[in-house]
């Protein structure tokens, strides 16, 4: 029972994450995934397809942290994979989402590797970061259809890395954001969103 309350609990909470993605117009159509890791090693989240603004608890499926739904007819979006991804490599990570918003799927194809956010307010949600004055580098990866290898292409990246990103683009696709838990992923998604409009704003505005 411990263990249906858990999956209940954390599928509320990928509901109500769908709905606030959804006011933003960054899940439209059939587009993102929301997911919670349980403190079992289950991962609760989107089933493939469906519309993550009007989420029912039928939406949401259990996987393992191989991305194997758990319980037969249950069909995993492509992009479990990724959500797992992260759960293996970051032992914190309780939450990820994935989105598509009009600035991120635009900014990504116009970057490079990465795309540089600096000096913004918003730059203190991120850990380690407490002014303004910092520069953060978003990674951005080419989109792949192989699920796998794009999940590998990510983890080489990471492999370099001295520091954790806050998130990570999918060129011409989406945003990967996760946290400890679904309000610190929240949190993370809403700024960095909104530092990706300005950087998009201002990309017009000197046009």
């Amino acid at each position: 029972m411990a263990d249906e309350d858990a999956f209940g609990r954390a599928t509320a909470e990928i509901i109500a994450a769908g709905e606030r993605l959804d006011r933003f117009n960054w899940v439209p159509a059939t587009a993102g995934n929301i997911s919670v890791r349980l403190a079992d090693g289950r991962v609760a989240i989107t089933r493939s397809g469906g519309h993550k603004g009007f989420l029912r608890p039928e939406g949401v499926i259990a996987v393992d942290l191989d991305g194997r739904p758990l319980h037969a007819g249950d069909k995993a979006s492509a992009e479990t994979g990724l959500h797992c991804g992260i759960y293996r490599r970051f032992a914190e990570a309780g939450a990820v989402l994935h989105g598509h918003s009009l600035a991120n799927t635009v900014l990504s194809r116009a970057a490079g590797d990465a795309v540089v956010l600096a000096g913004y307010e918003l730059l203190k949600a991120f850990p380690g970061l407490p002014t303004h004055d910092a520069r953060v580098e978003v990674p951005v990866f080419d989109n792949d259809q192989d699920i796998d290898r794009l999940q590998a292409a990510v983890d080489r990246r990471w492999d370099g890395m001295t520091s954790v990103p806050p998130g990570y683009l999918i060129r011409g696709h989406g945003i990967y954001v996760w946290g400890r838990d679904m309000a610190t992923a929240r949190l993370r998604l809403e700024a960095l969103e909104f530092m990706l409009a300005c950087e998009l704003e201002e990309r017009r505005a000197a046009r």
